[in-house]
């Protein structure tokens, strides 16, 4: 068996009045995460973290912000993208662990609910699946409320 690690980072702004998407769940909030996409700095990573694992580009790559294909695109499609090209390449999810850096709003109570939207997208059990969340302790500008963070390493094993 042959497995390979990967990792992903994403940031976006925060702006009032905007919709917040976090690991594919629509989280209740002020201010959301501006971006070609829905913003889901969450998925984002994961995206990446699968790509570089896979010894692919990154997701810039496959769906450029510059396409007016991918203009407010649902994250959760671009990571059913990534798993197809991984598959394609004879590879299958083993892992996910991800962190969270943002402020507020709190995110504990979602986490649950994020993995059970990940999982059956990335073809594993929501068990294989760690999402953590953490504050930027008021510090630059996710601790001023003005951008999420999301780093995300993964596992990946060739078929």
């Amino acid at each position: 068996m042959r497995i390979r690690v990967g990792f992903g980072f994403d940031v976006h702004q925060l702006q009032e009045g905007r919709d917040l998407y976090v690991g594919g769940v629509l989280i209740p909030h002020t201010k959301g995460a501006l971006g070609h996409s829905d913003a889901d700095a969450l998925i984002h990573a994961i995206c990446d973290a699968l790509l570089g694992a896979a010894g692919l580009k990154d997701i810039g790559t496959y769906f450029p912000d510059t396409s007016a294909e991918y203009k407010g695109i649902d994250s959760k499609i671009l990571l059913e993208r990534v798993v197809e090209l991984l598959m394609q390449k004879g590879f299958i999810v083993g892992n996910v662990d991800a962190s969270l850096v943002l402020e507020q709003p709190k995110v504990k109570p979602y986490i649950d609910q994020m993995r059970n939207t990940l999982a059956p997208i990335l073809k594993i059990t929501d068990d294989d699946i760690s999402i953590k969340a953490t504050t930027n302790e008021k510090m630059g500008y996710v601790g001023r409320e003005e951008g999420i963070a999301a780093y995300a390493v993964c596992l990946i094993e060739k078929k």
